[in-house]
């Protein structure tokens, strides 16, 4: 068995499959793309923004080391928001362009019951009358058609409605619909980590091989959690190891590699109506004399979910409820196979009916009951939290009555029919699982209408006595959705109008692990095709002087090492790039001569242009050191060079102390020559490490140059993500203050990506097109 956790540090698998999001505040859109164009646009935007399995892992190890050291408190300051994002059969078809499944997918599999969806397949699972999709708020097929479902996850309410906030302007922007919105939270106080019913939820989800660190001395449980199995991954994430007797995991798709299905689904609770209908078989099961002389609808309500309200397992504490045990709730090791015959914890209770463990039995009696192993390829990953406010007796707004609220149910698979509707309809939905009985055990009666229960209590002699129960449903689906959450890569390929990295459209191919990247003939990437040949490193752009816009091109010099070239970039959607000039020395201009390399050039904001003659101020490299100097590049035919000012240290910038190397500036768009000041983020390497800062020069002979804000790391910018080091911006020409945003590409290592930032306060930022090779642009190979 493989002990090592290597999946902690997927950067392929999205987070919240197997590393879960566990935050407070929660809210899940629905959306319909109305656009499948402006759909990859908006997708583009917000792969960077997506939460991997190693950092959200990575954070919730932090965290719960920072709460042991607090005794048990939630750390305050450790906080962090999540995004995941899925997407319905007929999202991805939109996306792709292309039918995920160009031969139809095997009959009975989880496969065909994505493609056909959970409104199609709802009578099968029960969802029929008051359940039936004519009454679910989204996911029906009749109404708006939900194509991608975005969760949101935060720590504090505030963090959430500012993610939320943000993702509604973004989808508006690209004609994203939100269908649908649902909020969930955490239930406060002694509710906390509960259900609207009171009960402890969330505490038997399964560990996971390569994720989860086994016990050492069980080694087939998580360590530090006795009586959590470790399931093979694969049953949770397509195309990893798993259970013999699963789908295979060499017949998934391409693009579901690393990627799991998700089941969606919106389940409101009578909370009322439930506690009530518990009295009143309590009352019936005393009469009846098959319930102890003490029991209360505490006892009866526990063996109907299998645990007390405080998570106890009823097998281990049959009498009353001990709420004041930490260790209770989290426990796990037991088994039911000192129960096979349902006399302490029911049969049909909620508890065995989902999980039977190592408790069922085979129709023949006489055999002994399946080990827990042979069900693995039966369990679920539960992401499951309460919605509305808690019930209220004597409230006349929120927690009333008649206030709306229940569970807003997530679990993730590798196969939704082998797994979620399996447990839905062959083991919670069939009154004769257990196989074999007689009385059946009937339905089971937290969430289904349960007319056939059978209540198996012993006499004073030793028999058995059976008492039918007849509960009504008081747990209604109002909404569901079938939806697969792609791995990374597939996600950039989708906003490429691809449905894997490779470029296949194709249900099989080689692997599936494209890093997604490949580049088209044509993209919205800003470039038209692709030449062979090894990318072009580039060091730094800078504009023609009298070159910009002209007939609807600009012109750049672009340097690299000590040479340069000049190139130009057409106005429109390709923004079509060719060479003007090929590669040049830089000594062959007086102003340049001894650099060996030229890192960047900033031009001083008061003197562009004036009579003719344009000054910057040139950062360089020589002998392995940074210097700068101040040059002039007159405007018209040969553009001819001079050196104003000679070589100075960097100690002469009183904005730049304590900088190593300055790799590049980025103007503030909004913020030039604004009251005789211009702001520039500078980007820098300092101690091996590139991070930034933001300056201001003034205008006027002098220039002073203020430190406005000191030095942040790159993860500050959510369109660098996964950028270590920028070498420079290329403004993109006409897309320059439009619309209050300024695009730029951004040029790193032999790649390139394209972002914007907006006008105003805090200059939000976004990535418009994921990072390419430089080999995409004609004038770069």
């Amino acid at each position: 068995m493989a002990t090592d956790p290597n999946l902690r540090e997927s950067d392929e698998i999205q987070g919240d499959i197997l590393a879960g999001f566990k935050k407070d505040n929660v809210s899940v859109l629905f959306l319909k793309f109305e656009d499948a164009a402006r759909a990859r646009d908006w997708l583009r935007q917000l792969t960077p923004q997506i939460s991997t399995t190693r950092e959200v892992a990575a954070f919730n190890d932090a965290f719960s080391r920072a709460r042991r050291t607090s005794g048990g408190d939630d750390p305050k300051t450790l906080t962090a928001t999540w995004l995941g994002i899925s997407f319905t059969y007929e999202g991805l078809r939109m996306l792709s362009t292309a039918d995920p499944f160009p031969q139809a997918p095997p009959v009975g599999s989880g496969l065909e019951a994505f493609k056909e969806g959970s409104a199609k397949r709802a009578g099968a699972l029960g969802d029929t009358g008051d359940n039936s999709p004519e009454s679910w708020l989204f996911g029906n097929g009749k109404g708006q058609p939900v194509h991608a479902v975005l969760k949101l996850s935060a720590d504090t309410e505030k963090d959430l409605q500012a993610a939320v906030e943000a993702q509604r302007i973004a989808a508006a922007e690209c004609r994203v619909l939100i269908v649908y919105q649902q909020n969930a939270q955490t239930l406060l106080g002694s509710r906390r980590g509960k259900e609207h019913f009171g009960f402890k939820d969330g505490i038997s989800e399964p560990g996971v091989r390569g994720f989860d660190r086994p016990d050492p001395n069980r080694p087939e449980e998580v360590e530090g959690h006795p009586g959590t199995r470790i399931v093979p991954a694969g049953e949770f994430v397509c195309g990893l190891e798993n259970d013999p007797n699963s789908f295979p995991r060499d017949q998934y798709p391409d693009w579901a590699r690393n990627g799991s299905f998700q089941v969606v689904r919106r389940l409101a609770q009578d909370v009322p109506g439930w506690w009530s209908q518990v009295a009143v078989k309590l009352k019936e099961l005393r009469l009846a004399k098959a319930v102890p002389d003490g029991a209360t609808t505490e006892w009866l309500a526990a063996r109907m979910v299998g645990r007390w309200r405080s998570g106890a397992p009823v097998c281990h504490f049959q009498d009353r409820d001990v709420p004041n045990n930490p260790a209770a709730a989290a426990d796990n090791d037991f088994d039911f196979r000192d129960d096979l015959e349902g006399l302490v914890t029911p049969l049909w209770s909620h508890l065995r009916k989902t999980s039977p463990r190592a408790g069922l039995q085979a129709p023949d009696p006489s055999r002994p009951p399946f080990d827990a192993k042979a069900l693995d390829g039966r369990r679920i990953m539960r992401r499951g939290t309460p919605y509305g406010a808690p019930f209220d007796p004597a409230s006349e707004g929120p927690g009333g009555p008649d206030d709306p609220r229940g569970l807003l149910f997530i679990s993730y698979q590798a196969d939704i029919q082998r797994q979620f509707e399996f447990i839905q309809a062959d083991w919670m939905d069939q009154s004769d699982f257990p196989p074999g009985r007689n009385p059946e055990p009937g339905k089971d009666p937290v969430v289904l209408a349960a007319d056939d229960v059978d209540f198996e209590s012993r006499e004073s002699d030793g028999t058995v006595k059976h008492t039918a129960l007849s509960f009504a449903q008081f747990v209604r689906t109002t909404g569901s959705v079938y939806a697969f959450m792609p791995s990374l890569s597939t996600l950039r390929a989708l906003a490429d109008g691809r449905l894997t990295g490779s470029g296949q459209n194709g249900q099989n191919g080689q692997n599936g692990q494209n890093d997604g990247q490949t580049q088209t003939q044509t993209q919205q990437s800003g470039q038209t095709t692709a030449p062979g040949g090894p990318a072009y490193p580039c060091d730094d752009f800078l504009a023609v002087p009298d070159q910009w816009r002209r007939g609807g091109r600009t012109q750049f010099w672009v340097g690299h090492g000590d040479r340069y070239r000049k190139i130009s970039v057409a106005d429109g959607t390709a923004h079509t790039d060719q060479v003007v000039k090929g590669d040049t020395a830089l000594g062959e201009h007086s102003c340049f001569r001894g650099i060996d390399r030229l890192d960047c050039l900033l031009p001083m904001p008061d003197l562009q242009n004036p009579g003719g003659k344009s000054w910057y101020w040139a950062f360089h490299s020589t002998g392995g050191r940074q210097q700068y100097r101040a040059v002039s590049i007159t405007c018209g035919s040969g553009h001819t060079g001079a050196l104003e000012r000679p070589d100075r240290d960097l100690t002469a910038w009183n904005s730049l102390n304590g900088v190593g190397r300055v790799d590049c500036f980025l103007p503030v768009p909004d913020q030039q020559r604004v009251g005789g000041k211009s702001w520039y983020w500078c980007f820098h390497t300092t101690g091996g490490r590139q991070q930034y800062r933001l300056i201001s020069i003034a205008d006027g002979a002098a220039h002073t140059d203020v430190l406005e804000r000191t030095d942040r790391g790159l993860s500050q910018w959510g369109s660098l993500n996964g950028v270590d080091a920028v070498n420079c911006f290329l403004p993109v020409p006409d897309c320059q203050r439009t619309g209050g945003r300024s695009e730029y590409w951004v040029f790193h290592g032999d790649s390139y990506r394209r972002i914007s930032v907006a006008d105003g306060s805090g200059h939000p930022d976004r990535l418009v097109s994921g990072s390419r090779s430089c080999s995409a642009w004609n004038s770069l190979g």
